[in-house]
């Protein structure tokens, strides 16, 4: 792999734990089809780098110390 990403970031993740919880709500009696599990993923995956955008910005407002270039 050249790049890295954050798991959060991975649509495979997001795939896994969504067949899962798609797993889980059969037994509860609902059924989610292959192309609705496709789409929460990418939902998720938007989603989670959306709150990491956000919780970026959080941190750099809330920092202690500030920031220099070179």
């Amino acid at each position: 792999m050249d790049g890295m990403k954050a798991w959060y970031q991975s649509k495979t993740v997001w795939g896994g734990l969504i067949a899962v919880a798609a797993a889980l709500l059969q037994v509860m009696g609902i059924t989610l089809g292959a192309d609705m599990q496709a789409d929460l993923a990418d939902i998720a995956v938007t989603l989670a780098g959306a709150a990491g955008g956000l919780f970026a910005i959080y941190g750099r407002v809330a920092a202690l110390s500030g920031i220099r270039g070179k």
